[in-house]
């Protein structure tokens, strides 16, 4: 707008006002346009657009709502929402909603899904190697997992792992050290392995197989049917938090310590490429943020129920605990290197393999003289000293 073009405005506005209060609102105006190089409503059009918007589905392997493996997707989404504002929004569908449980890497891979939760364990059979981005039997604990994905290389190889399935993982959650599992009679020796059907997936599963026992592999939906009819003689599922949740004391007799199979089981997000180079960089920066609280967090409430789940299941539902003889869990530990070295059959599980192992026995040599010295110390001077067998 020009001076003169002002002039003529005030000219029009002289017929509605004074005089004196049309060139005073002229002289603010003035100064006003003094700031502007263009017109108020051309301004406007070259206002910032809203921001765009990603509507994702994520499929799991869990069974909705279950606490702390069906809930962590869940709690994935809310924090997703609210970081980013609500302009990425998850819906998140349970096992058999969309996909069957062990449907999600394919749905995620084809673009079906834009997002899985889950376990690397389950594409055991496509990938061999995926099994150690979950648990190895006598293996790393959670926060060792934790130090080789983030600070050991890990995460790098699980990405080149899964690239050629255009998917990118992410570490979103543990269960800590698990149970052994539960059992319809006593393990008194290996002996008593011999025959037995057991629900054990992963590496853990080709173990007990070189035991003379039978791995069966089943989505958790099935199991507490299948240990209650018979189909199987033993399973393991997660701790005393899920299990109880599951009613497995219903079904099962004996519950046995400790989880040699899964002694930090990771559980993972993966994330269609396509999609997640679809988001802008802030988008997926909160995605990666969010994830990885999620990760811990699920850690965190295994971590706080997991007594006082097993305190109901031996005192109120009277629940047969027991631990695994020495020496059974002494052949289950020869049976896993020789498994574990089974995994690599490839150059890149190769290097893989090789990543954990030195990671694993860089990170062992300290814990032997920081966490496992403190625990076995106070373990041997506390209250409750030499005490395995009761809960609480």
């Amino acid at each position: 707008m020009t001076r003169s073009g002002g002039e003529a405005w005030v000219g029009g506005l002289e017929t509605m006002v004074h005089r004196k209060w049309a060139t005073a609102w002229l002289a603010a105006f003035g100064l006003a346009l003094a700031g502007c190089s263009q017109p108020a409503d051309e301004s406007a059009e070259e206002a910032t657009p809203p921001a765009q918007t990603f509507e994702w589905t994520l499929v799991t392997t869990w069974p909705k709502n279950l606490p702390a493996l069906g809930t962590a997707p869940e709690k994935l989404a809310v924090l997703v929402r609210e970081m980013s504002a609500g302009r990425l929004s998850i819906k998140v569908y349970g096992d058999g909603e969309l996909v069957p449980a062990f449907g999600v890497f394919d749905a995620v891979s084809a673009g079906n899904a834009e997002m899985g939760h889950g376990a690397a364990y389950y594409w055991r059979g496509k990938l061999p190697v995926a099994a150690l981005f979950t648990t190895v039997p006598f293996g790393m604990t959670a926060q060792e997992m934790n130090a080789w994905l983030h600070y050991g290389g890990g995460l790098e190889l699980w990405q080149e792992l899964y690239a050629p399935f255009n998917l990118v993982p992410m570490a979103a959650g543990n269960s800590g050290v698990q149970m052994a599992g539960w059992f319809n009679h006593e393990i008194n020796d290996v002996t008593d392995m011999q025959g037995l059907k057991m629900r054990m997936p992963g590496l853990g599963g080709a173990v007990i197989d070189g035991l003379g026992a039978a791995a069966v592999t089943m989505p958790g939906s099935e199991i507490f049917t299948s240990l209650q009819t018979g189909v199987i003689d033993a399973t393991e599922w997660v701790g005393p938090y899920n299990d109880l949740a599951f009613g497995l004391h219903e079904a099962g007799t004996y519950y046995y310590y400790p989880g040699w199979h899964e002694p930090g089981a990771m559980l993972e997000a993966i994330v269609n490429k396509e999609a997640y180079d679809s988001l802008p960089p802030d988008l997926r920066a909160i995605l990666v943020t969010a994830t990885r609280a999620v990760n811990q967090d699920t850690l965190d409430e295994f971590t706080a129920r997991n007594n006082a789940a097993l305190t109901t299941l031996v005192r109120e539902h009277n629940v047969q605990l027991r631990r695994l003889p020495d020496d059974v869990l002494a052949r289950l530990r020869e049976g896993s290197e020789a498994v574990l070295e089974g995994v690599a059959t490839d150059e890149i599980s190769r290097r893989i393999l090789d990543s954990y192992r030195t990671f694993h026995d860089e990170v062992q040599s300290y814990h032997a003289i920081s966490e496992q010295a403190y625990i076995n110390a106070r373990t041997a001077t506390g209250p409750n000293a030499g005490t395995t067998d009761e809960a609480g």
